[in-house]
Formats: structure tokens, C-alpha cells, sequence
């Protein structure tokens, strides 16, 4: 193999596991293990506690992104041929077995790397793992309307909350719960963006998504309720106080959730720079931000 054909290749690997979505769960994660660090303050350095269990962790639910998405393009090459020809399968730079085996090799460092932190981490681990995998693979539920949806909020948004918070808490406590089926409902809402460049190839292909069934506007009606309601529910339980009203902060994030609803119904056109639409970037962020406001706010009040 040529020099010129190795960097080739090593591109195609990096478009593969298309590393500007691997931020979410690394940023989210990150924030999150931080957060509980301070909540039930540990006694160790956090320095210390970073290198031996956050820095593995947050690794871990990256490459399990990673993973999911090569694994995603290797059973996904037909569509991919019909929405996004640029993608190194369909370009030639991997065959779709050497994206199966990419995959397999970013899954197994992926639980190997859980395996540092502890067992509790990762059974989550395992189980995002056969969220991700099932999604993908016959039967699979990225073809089922509606499934196609919680396939997706439940291992990003509220098992990788969960994940995140076991790293040193209690997961059965109401605080990381509710922080979770937050995430996990913004998402199933949320998830119908990365749809819309996709639906002629969907439609093409079998898959059934909103977009494709009921157009775009209808789809972005239906999921308007999970962009800003999860977040006014935190109101509810402050008031109910079963968490701390330090976290009404977090109710402003339903405001991100019309520009998304904005975005959707307006601007169709994918991002040449993150192929996607103007929706799914906003809406990326905003899960990102609600992770590290989450995780700020915990931190302040729990050294104050």
C-alpha cells in the first residue's frame, strides 16, 4: 500500500467514526462524572480521581459513539449511496467489512475500558452497547417507526446520564433519574432532526421515520412537546422538593428546544461543514450545554 492510499485510508477511518459526534458523549460525560464527584464529595484529588476514572470512562462512551457509527454506515451503504455519496463507503476508501470490523475493534476498547472504572459502569457500558448494535443490525429498529426514536434517547440520553453518574453515585437516587429521563426525552424529540437529509434515502431503503411518513412540518410538530417540556418538568420537581431549587436554571433550556422547532420547519438544507441541518447542530448543543449547566451548578453548590 502506497503512502498516498495510507492516508486515504486513515481519512476514511476518521469520516467513519465521524468524530464531531463523539463531543457529545464526551463533553456530556465528563460533566456529568464531575458533577457527581463533587455532589457526594469524594475525598480524593480530583486530579487523581480525573486520570483513573473519569478520563477512561468518558473514553469509553466516546468510542461506543464511534462505534455505533461505523457500524451504522457498514449496514447502512445503500442509503448512504443515495443521501450521502462523500461517505468513505460509498467513495471506496473502506469496504463495508472493514467498517464491521472497525466497529468491532472500537466496541471491545470500548468495554475494556469500562472494565477500569467498575462493574456497575460497565453493565451500562453493556448495555448502550446492545442499544447501539441492535439499532443497526437485523431486526433492526432503526427501520421501525417510533423505535427508531427510543432506540436512540434511551442509550445517548438516559443510560449515558446514568453511566456517567455511577462513576462515583448512587443512579437510584431522584437527582441523576430525573437528569436522565430529561436527556432522554429532549432526544426522542430531538432525533427526528438527523432525519430530514435522509428521508428520500430512508424511504428508499424501508426505513420509517416521521419525517418520511408524515413530512417534515408534522414530524417537527409532533416532536415540538419533547424539545421544551422535559425541561419544565425540572420546575415541577423542585416545586414537589425532590431536587434542589439550584437547578431551575435548567428550565431555560426548553427555550432552545422552538429555535429547533424553528429551524426544522424552516431550513432543510444540510451543514456542509457537520452534514447535517441547522436543527440537528442547535440541537447537539443544546444537550451539551444542559450537561455542563448541570454539571457547573452541582459543582457550585456543592463546594459553596
Amino acid at each position: 500500500m502506497s503512502k498516498e492510499n495510507l492516508k486515504e485510508k486513515i481519512a476514511g477511518v476518521f469520516c467513519l467514526i465521524r468524530p464531531f459526534t463523539l463531543l457529545a458523549p464526551l463533553i456530556v460525560s465528563t460533566s456529568i462524572m464531575s458533577a457527581s464527584f463533587f455532589y457526594y464529595r469524594f475525598d480524593s484529588f480530583f486530579f487523581s480521581s480525573f486520570l483513573s476514572l473519569i478520563l477512561p470512562a468518558s473514553v469509553s462512551l466516546a468510542l461506543l459513539n464511534g462505534a455505533s457509527n461505523a457500524l451504522n454506515q457498514a449496514t447502512d451503504k445503500e442509503a448512504d449511496c443515495v443521501s450521502k455519496p462523500y461517505r468513505p463507503i460509498p467513495k471506496g476508501l473502506i469496504s463495508p467489512k472493514g467498517a464491521w470490523g472497525v466497529a468491532a475493534v472500537l466496541y471491545l476498547f470500548a468495554l475494556y475500558l469500562a472494565s477500569m472504572v467498575h462493574i456497575v459502569f460497565l453493565v451500562f457500558t453493556f448495555a448502550i452497547t446492545f442499544f447501539t448494535v441492535t439499532y443497526s443490525i437485523p431486526p433492526r429498529l432503526k427501520d421501525v417507526l417510533w423505535w427508531n426514536q427510543l432506540w436512540i434517547a434511551i442509550p445517548r440520553g438516559f443510560l449515558g446520564i446514568l453511566a456517567s453518574w455511577s462513576v462515583f453515585g448512587n443512579v437510584l437516587e431522584p437527582l441523576p433519574l430525573i437528569i436522565g429521563c430529561v436527556a432522554g426525552l429532549f432526544l426522542f424529540g430531538g432525533s427526528i432532526t438527523k432525519d430530514v437529509t435522509d428521508r428520500v434515502a430512508d424511504q428508499a431503503v424501508g426505513t420509517r421515520t416521521l419525517v418520511n411518513r408524515y413530512g417534515v412540518k408534522k414530524a417537527a410538530l409532533f416532536s415540538l412537546p419533547f424539545l421544551f417540556f422535559p425541561f419544565l418538568l425540572i420546575a415541577v420537581f423542585i416545586n414537589l422538593s425532590i431536587i434542589e431549587p439550584m437547578f431551575w436554571v435548567l428550565t431555560f433550556f426548553a427555550i432552545p428546544g422552538f429555535v429547533i422547532f424553528w429551524l426544522l420547519v424552516q431550513d432543510e438544507k444540510p451543514s456542509r461543514f457537520f452534514e447535517n441541518t441547522a436543527a440537528w447542530s442547535v440541537m447537539y448543543l443544546t444537550y451539551f450545554l444542559f450537561a455542563s449547566c448541570f454539571s457547573v451548578v452541582t459543582i457550585v453548590s456543592s463546594i459553596w
